[in-house]
This record gives structure tokens, C-alpha cells and sequence, in this order.
């Protein structure tokens, strides 16, 4: 192995593990608050307020988030990102050691400054990769491999957190995730301090929303929603399918939990293919693929077809991620990475917040089945877009 290619991997296992440590921390608190806010006999609208708050607050910061990684590199915004997160997991702990009303507004506060951290520190890891890449194969390989931390910490996280509460109780729990970021910050004294980039002179009437008129800019972002959709559609409808046919948590759990195995196992498989992979094909054949999958999930019957029907969707939406990465770094300048970045996931949080809400008033009245069925003609009716998207090799 040369020494660039060295130096590379251990960038990205860098990357990936100071990625790991914000997730996994956050996806633990996602499980544990809600868990406490029902122990405590808070209603399911409190509940699903509490989970809002995740992606809300990052919709709101994604944007600064993004400059200031544009301004200041990786260490100074990834340092923000570990306070952030750290503060939420301290409040997390305050909240199963006080009584009364409190206990609510401190898991509130925590689930803001925790989603806030977690994507602050995404967006410095995923514009550091982009730029460390020196072409877009290499920055396909690169974004591949930071996808499986997230995967992984959505295993991690949650199942490391919920042994904790049976064995040790809330408080434990918490100090458990609060460790978490530290690991952060090792991983991230090991990234090489670059110079920071040049400051940009200030151009007049120029806005972030500009971006938004770069050739392929809004198709991307359209197509990035929608496939982001269909994450949120099946993480909500999978469980009311099952019940729906009488199946036990344990088995509804498995399922989705193949699904997450199945994104992670592409996203390992990318990075070796990635030199023959056209992004415009990828795109549409992910989007076509998904419609397909979304369409015969309700018919699916049984637990073992209902999982099959998992694995391809991670098939389809596994690959999505470092070929929409790759675009958007190249329809858009290195100095405005971050901020390209940012919105992308504002899109992404938004419709984490929003859809869940609409899923939840549509379900009840036309059931999980006719909502596959939309949202899969939805995805599938918007394969048109990758078609037109056309970036250069590069």
C-alpha cells in the first residue's frame, strides 16, 4: 500500500469513528427518552413532540453549521459538536435525578442540543471526506464507508442503552452515552490540522440560497427528499404493518433490523464497485427499484417475505447516500461545501419532523398499505429527475 493510500484510510477510519461516537450517543438517547417520558405517563403526543425535537433543531442550525465549517475546517465546528452533544446527555442525566415537571422540559432540551451536535459534527466529517477525495470515484469509496457509522450506531447505540436501563436504571444509562462523545474526541485529534481556507471577500447580494440556482442543484435536493422519505415512511409503517397482522414486536424488530444490515452490507460492497458506478444510473435505478419494493410490501404476508421485501429496500436506498454526496460536492465550489451540505440536511430533517406527523393523521385513515403505495408511485413518478441529472466526471 503507498503511503497517500495509507494516509487515506486512516483518515476515513478517523472520520468514521468520530462519527460513531456522536451518533451512537444520539441514537441511545433517541430510544431512552421516550422510554422514560412513557414510564413517567406522558401521552404518545408528548412522546412523538420529544422525537421531533431531534430533527427540528438541526433544521434550524444546519445552515450555520455548514458555514462554519466552511470558515473553520474540521477541529474548531467539531469541538462545538461534542459540547452540544455532551450538554444533552448532562441534562439527560439531570432529568432521571429530579422530580416533578422538570423532568419532561430537561429530556426536551436534551433531545435539541443533542440532534444539534450530532448534525453539526455530520456535516464537518461528510465536508472534510469530500474534499480529502482526489476524484469521484475516491469520493464515492469515502462517503461509502462513512455511511456505515451511522448504520452501526443505530445498532450500537440502542442496544447498548436498553441492556443498561433493564440492568441499571435511566441514570446509568445516560452516563453510558455521555461517555460516548469522548470517543470523538479522540478519533478526532487523530485528523491532520489543515491550514483554514482563505477568507472569502464578501460578494454583494450574494446568499446561501444561491446555491440553490447551481445547474442540478434543486433536482438533486428533490431527489434526496424523496428517497429520505421512504426511510421515514417504512421506519413508521413496518410496525404498523405487522401489528396490523399480529406480529410479535420481537419479529416486527427483526425486520427492520434486516433492513439496517442491508444498507450496512451495500455501503461495504460500494466502495468496490465504485469505479464502474454512473451516478445518474444509480439515482434511478435506486428510485425505480424502491417504487418497486414499496409496492409489493403490503402484499407481503408473512414475517419471512415481509424481510425479504427489507433486504432489497436496503439494497436500493443503501447505495443512494454516497452518490448523492458525490454530486453535491460536484455541482457545487470546495469554500461552499458545507453550506451545500447543510442543505441537503435540512431537507432530510425536515422531513423527518414533518412526514412522521402526516404519515400518522394519513394512516389512521387509509392505512400503512395505501401509504407504501403513495409514497412508492411518489418515489417512482420522480425517477424522471435523475434522468435530466447529468454532473461531469470529476
Amino acid at each position: 500500500m503507498t503511503k497517500p493510500m495509507a494516509e487515506a484510510g486512516r483518515l476515513i477510519y478517523t472520520l468514521v469513528v468520530s462519527q460513531l461516537g456522536l451518533h451512537a450517543a444520539m441514537a441511545g438517547l433517541r430510544l431512552a427518552a421516550p422510554l422514560q417520558a412513557l414510564r413517567e405517563g406522558y401521552s404518545p403526543w408528548a412522546v412523538g413532540l420529544l422525537l421531533a425535537l431531534f430533527a427540528a433543531a438541526p433544521v434550524l442550525l444546519a445552515l450555520h453549521s455548514g458555514r462554519m465549517a466552511d470558515r473553520l475546517g474540521f477541529h474548531r465546528p467539531m469541538q462545538w459538536a461534542v459540547g452540544l452533544t455532551v450538554a444533552g446527555m448532562v441534562l439527560a442525566v439531570a432529568s432521571s435525578l429530579v422530580e416533578g415537571r422538570w423532568h419532561f422540559l430537561l429530556l426536551c432540551a436534551a433531545a435539541t442540543l443533542a440532534g444539534s451536535g450530532t448534525n453539526m459534527g455530520m456535516l464537518t466529517v461528510q465536508r472534510t471526506a469530500g474534499l480529502a477525495a482526489r476524484d469521484a470515484t475516491e469520493r464515492v469509496r469515502i462517503f461509502s464507508w462513512l455511511g456505515i457509522a451511522p448504520s452501526f450506531a443505530n445498532v450500537l447505540g440502542p442496544v447498548a442503552v436498553g441492556f443498561m436501563i433493564d440492568g441499571q436504571g435511566f441514570t446509568a444509562a445516560y452516563l453510558m452515552l455521555l461517555a460516548l462523545p469522548l470517543v470523538t474526541v479522540a478519533a478526532a485529534r487523530r485528523v491532520p490540522r489543515l491550514p483554514l481556507p482563505e477568507p472569502r471577500p464578501a460578494v454583494a447580494g450574494r446568499r446561501s440560497w444561491d446555491l440553490l440556482q447551481a445547474p442540478g442543484m434543486k433536482r438533486l435536493l428533490a431527489i434526496n427528499w424523496l428517497l429520505s422519505m421512504c426511510w421515514d415512511v417504512h421506519s413508521f409503517a413496518v410496525p404498523i404493518l405487522g401489528h396490523e397482522r399480529g406480529f410479535s414486536a420481537s419479529t416486527i424488530g427483526l425486520i427492520l433490523g434486516s433492513f439496517t444490515l442491508s444498507v450496512t452490507l451495500v455501503r461495504m460492497v460500494v466502495p468496490l464497485v465504485a469505479h464502474r458506478m454512473q451516478d445518474t444510473l444509480v439515482l434511478r435505478a435506486a428510485m425505480l427499484g424502491t417504487a418497486a419494493v414499496f409496492a409489493l410490501y403490503p402484499l407481503a404476508a408473512t414475517p419471512w417475505l415481509m424481510g425479504l421485501c427489507a433486504v432489497l429496500l436496503g439494497v436500493t436506498l443503501g447505495a443512494v447516500q454516497p452518490v448523492v454526496l458525490n454530486t453535491l460536492h460536484h455541482l457545487t465550489p470546495d469554500q461552499r461545501h458545507g453550506e451545500a451540505l447543510a442543505f441537503r440536511s435540512m431537507a432530510i430533517n425536515a422531513s423527518s419532523t414533518v412526514m412522521p406527523l402526516l404519515f400518522g393523521a394519513s394512516g389512521a385513515l387509509v392505512g400503512a398499505a395505501v401509504l407504501f403505495w403513495t409514497v412508492g408511485g411518489a418515489v417512482g413518478a420522480g425517477a424522471w429527475l435523475a434522468r435530466r441529472l447529468r454532473p461531469e466526471p470529476g
